[in-house]
């Protein structure tokens, strides 16, 4: 199956329906919460590119005691033309950015670059499940953690690797 990064794929792995039962919900949350605050960041409010960032950023809100919002993918075309909605984040604020899964980190990328256009600092990254090697060197090279709960590796199935088709997809 074609995925949202252009990359093909035959392991389908769905993020919103894993995390569907509160309880499924919460322990990732509190698992994600406990690795990032065991790696020394701290952060006033969590969100990402919606619809993957959407229940990770309500529940982790919800254990850790912050604040949540969702990046949409394009402003909103009337009233306030938000990129954000949620909480309203800004200069001095510490965010933790989050998605479902990633491939080439496109959407959790995009997510961080209207968080900076925000003035708030993004300290670390975070996804549930990632399906290759294409994310992790992009927030390296931006200097920010980023920890994926899962891995190809861990799951057992093959990595996404972009062809040249993808390849220009993603850019």
């Amino acid at each position: 199956m074609r995925l949202a990064s252009g990359a093909w794929s035959s392991d389908f792995v769905d993020g919103k329906e894993a995390l569907a039962a509160w309880c499924d919900l919460r322990i990732a949350c509190e698992e994600i919460t406990e690795t990032v605050r065991g790696a020394g960041h701290h952060f006033d409010a969590v969100g990402g590119l919606t619809m993957g960032a959407d229940a990770l950023a309500v529940g982790i809100a919800a254990v850790s005691d912050t604040r949540w919002f969702f990046v949409r993918k394009e402003p909103k075309q009337r009233g306030t033309r938000r990129w954000v909605e949620g909480a309203q984040i800004g200069p001095g604020e510490r965010i933790l950015l989050v998605d479902d899964v990633v491939t080439t980190g496109g959407s959790i990328l995009k997510a961080l670059d209207v968080v900076a256009q925000t003035g708030a600092e993004t300290v670390a990254a975070v996804t549930l499940i990632d399906r290759g090697e294409l994310a992790r060197p992009q927030f390296e090279a931006r200097g920010i953690d980023y920890f994926p709960m899962a891995t190809y590796e861990s799951l057992g199935i093959e990595p996404v690797e972009l062809g040249p088709v993808a390849s220009a997809a993603a850019r």
